[in-house]
């Protein structure tokens, strides 16, 4: 697979598909959490909404550092030979004041469903700024893509 093939999946992928599992680690061990997610326009950015009482939140306040996998599976056989993943690793912060409510648009285009919880008091918009991901097709052709770059 070419490197234009791979951003293309890595595009695709990003954009049609709803949820992944995000993986964080408040210093007692991995937690891994299913969340809705948008990708901003330039990949930089993975966007996801949490409760602040809840145990994803209080990891990422205790240790920044997140992934995030989302793939295209279907849970049939043949994903081992068809599908794809991609890994995004990168760091959680809150989006807070005018940054927030430009995020939290793009991610409701997305995810109208959430607006009620989207305006909830508990309510936190997370940036994952994502500083490498790891494309993984056909269950052995695996791409990296630095992001770090593109900030």
């Amino acid at each position: 697979m070419d490197r234009t093939d791979s951003e293309r999946r890595l595009k695709n992928l990003l954009c049609r598909q709803l949820f992944g599992v995000l993986a964080t680690d408040g210093g007692d061990g991995p937690y891994a959490s299913l969340v809705a997610f948008t990708a901003s326009d330039d990949l930089a950015s993975l966007f996801f909404l949490t409760s602040r009482t809840s145990r994803k939140f209080h990891n990422i306040t205790a240790n920044p550092a997140v992934a995030l996998l989302i793939d295209n599976r279907s849970n049939q056989p043949d994903d081992v030979a068809e599908a794809t993943a991609v890994t995004a690793v990168g760091r959680a912060v809150e989006r807070q004041g005018e940054a927030r409510d430009a995020d939290l648009k793009l991610f409701l285009r997305k995810h109208p469903q959430l607006a009620s919880f989207a305006s909830s008091a508990v309510c936190a918009l997370l940036e994952v700024v994502v500083s490498r991901f790891v494309l993984v097709s056909r269950f052995e052709e695996v791409v990296e893509f630095d992001m770090t770059a593109r900030r």
